[in-house]
């Protein structure tokens, strides 16, 4: 379903991406893993339109993401942003509708608010917390929220940026479990970004691993751990010794 082919993206001397190859077949569950600053939400960026490419070619059902219209195209998409990213004027329900009661298929409130208290209900959240403000809940509740915003129209696509940030390791379990359910429940196609192994683990069928601006092994979750690359293997042991150099 998302094609990238040699893709480049630099900020002045800083060379993020230097010819990133990448398939995400449709349905499927790809999680992209690498330390802090390898440009994994620059590549998510990119795949999104928000970032134009220096170089390479990212298509979506074989359609260049940079000519596509851009509300049709933004409409197969469903985002948990890391820090939750919820509205804070806004009650709950009217952030989970937010898409929902705009443009030209605006459903009318009344029916906004049924969907989002069914999401919310979907997600573990009771339908009187509906009405509450986010700063009203935990940062659990407000991550279960965020996730209800990202299906509340039913996209094709789903994004999690660092799902589990924040949040104590059992809450985080949680997390995992909602969205693995919900992706396969949805049939969705699914793209994580991580550093947190848990979540690979819980919600991966295959992983891809960003070093050095290219992706330096792919393949399924389950040959994750028995792969020689020396990346890898130093990554998901957490090892201060290896190729990849940590700052001292």
């Amino acid at each position: 379903m998302i094609e990238l082919r040699g893709v480049h993206k630099g900020f002045g001397e800083n060379r993020v991406l230097q010819g990133v190859d990448l398939t995400i077949a449709s349905g499927t569950s790809m999680v992209i893993i690498g330390g802090s600053g390898t440009g994994k939400s620059v590549l998510l960026k990119c795949i999104l339109g928000l970032v134009r490419p220096d170089a390479g070619s990212i298509t979506l059902d074989g359609q260049d993401v940079t000519t596509a219209d851009r509300d049709a195209f933004l409409a197969r998409f469903g985002m948990l942003f890391q820090g939750g990213a919820l509205f804070d004027s806004l009650r709950v329900w009217e952030n989970v509708a937010f898409r929902l009661v705009r443009g030209p298929k605006a459903l009318p409130k009344a029916q906004a608010r049924d969907l989002a208290v069914e999401k919310l209900r979907r997600v573990g959240l009771k339908p009187e917390v509906a009405d509450l403000y986010p700063a009203e809940l935990s940062g659990g509740m407000q991550k279960r929220v965020g996730l209800a915003r990202a299906i509340a129209a039913e996209p094709e696509i789903i994004f999690f940026d660092e799902p589990t940030t924040g949040l104590d390791p059992i809450m985080a379990g949680v997390i995992n479990e909602l969205i693995r359910e919900i992706v396969v429940e949805m049939g969705a196609t699914a793209m994580t970004i991580t550093h947190d192994m848990s979540s690979v683990r819980a919600i991966a069928d295959n992983v891809a691993m960003l070093h050095g601006g290219v992706i330096r092994w792919t393949g399924p979750v389950s040959e994750m751990d028995a792969t020689p690359d020396p990346y890898v293997q130093q990554f998901i042991h957490g090892r201060a010794d290896g190729p990849i150099e940590s700052v001292r």
